[in-house]
């Protein structure tokens, strides 16, 4: 991916932008803006790299870096960004990235092999490009399950389908994520639900992803079938 956003050029509105946005809400943060990590092509190659630090960083990753992620959303906004390119300037703290990219690509390995367990596709929660990429880079040496992005806009998604399944087109619509714009993410597992590897849990810095709606299919149609269903069982 070339650069399209420089430190040099794009670096001061930025900081500009920022600057007054942390004096305004009295937040004890300063930030540095330096050239993306090219290091990890597997995961995103960011153009810029805004690193957060200060006292607040605790609010900024709190409910899974929801301020975080609306800085960086607001800021894009700022710079009139197209949606292509979010994932060229991103926005860290505390390695909160890298952990994210980390649980995307657990929880993908984890619902692949329920999808080869049970022979039925597995939805996952609506989440933004930048997710939706990493599980599809999470899967690209799993011969046995294929996944396909699904949905339109807050809502849009992934499946992962067992690998001779025929995608299905009518997926009911997905509950909108509990975020904003195009920072969301995967919504947290609803008390009760099943989740593949393993019990409930959450973490102020993130958790692991949520799934769908705790099974396969979401709630939906069984494919192939009338009347209403809430999706096949996986195992318990």
């Amino acid at each position: 991916m070339t650069t399209k956003y420089s430190v040099h050029e794009t670096g001061p509105r930025i900081e500009a932008f920022l600057n007054q946005m942390i004096a305004n809400a009295g937040f004890a943060l300063t930030f540095q803006i330096g050239p993306g990590d090219q290091s990890r092509p597997e995961f995103e190659n960011p153009d810029l790299v805004v690193q957060f630090h200060g006292g607040d960083v605790d609010l900024l990753l709190a409910n899974k870096a929801e301020l975080l992620l609306a800085m960086e959303l607001v800021t894009m906004e700022l710079l009139r960004m197209h949606s292509d390119d979010h994932s060229r300037i991103s926005f860290d703290a505390n390695d909160y990235r890298a952990l994210r990219f980390e649980e995307l690509r657990s929880s993908a390995l984890d619902a692949a092999e329920r999808v080869k367990h049970t022979g039925t596709y597995f939805r996952f929660n609506a989440m933004n490009s930048r997710e939706r990429r990493l599980i599809h880079i999470a899967l690209r040496n799993e011969p046995a399950v294929r996944s396909e992005s699904c949905g339109t806009g807050p809502q849009r998604g992934v499946v992962i389908y067992p690998a001779a399944m025929v995608s299905i087109p009518d997926l009911p619509p997905l509950p909108r994520p509990q975020t904003h714009g195009f920072a969301e993410g995967p919504r947290s597992l609803r008390p009760g639900g099943d989740r593949p590897g393993g019990d409930r849990r959450d973490d102020r810095r993130g958790g692991r992803p949520g799934f769908g709606a705790g099974r396969p299919g979401g709630g939906g149609g069984r494919p192939g079938g009338g009347g209403r269903d809430r999706g096949p069982r996986g195992p318990r």
